[in-house]
């Protein structure tokens, strides 16, 4: 075996490689889940807690439904930061708890959406 029969194959293994590495580097990259847009009306958590968190910022009443809405969710980092931003946004929790069982937080959850009607019928909405 010559050295340029060496060399021409320690290239090649080296380019194979590089070339499997590359390989696996983009389909890596491709992996990330798709972000946004964010609404808090979204199923997925990803989208929705991010939109949850701008939510106490700029108020409104459909993202105020849906906030108390989602209270009631099956994940309790929505209902964590549900209640984070409805109290914000209301200066109050009436007593709900994030962790709270279903049962515990259907009394505070109607609260909520007492509070929410008497707020939009003060607003003429």
């Amino acid at each position: 075996m010559r050295m340029n029969d060496f060399r021409c194959k320690k290239n090649r293994h080296a380019a194979m490689r590089l070339a499997a590495w590359g390989l696996c580097a983009g389909l890596l990259a491709g992996c990330t889940a798709r972000r946004g847009p964010f609404v808090v009306s979204d199923p997925d958590p990803s989208n929705k807690i991010p939109a949850i968190k701008r939510a106490a910022d700029l108020p409104d009443d459909s993202k105020k439904a849906q906030l108390i809405q989602d209270l009631d969710n099956d994940d309790p980092a929505v209902r964590f930061y549900a209640i984070r931003a409805l109290e914000q946004i209301a200066g109050e929790r009436f007593g709900y708890e994030y962790y709270f069982d279903e049962v515990q937080r259907s009394q505070p959850i109607q609260r909520w959406r007492k509070w929410l009607a008497e707020s939009q019928s003060t607003t003429g909405r």
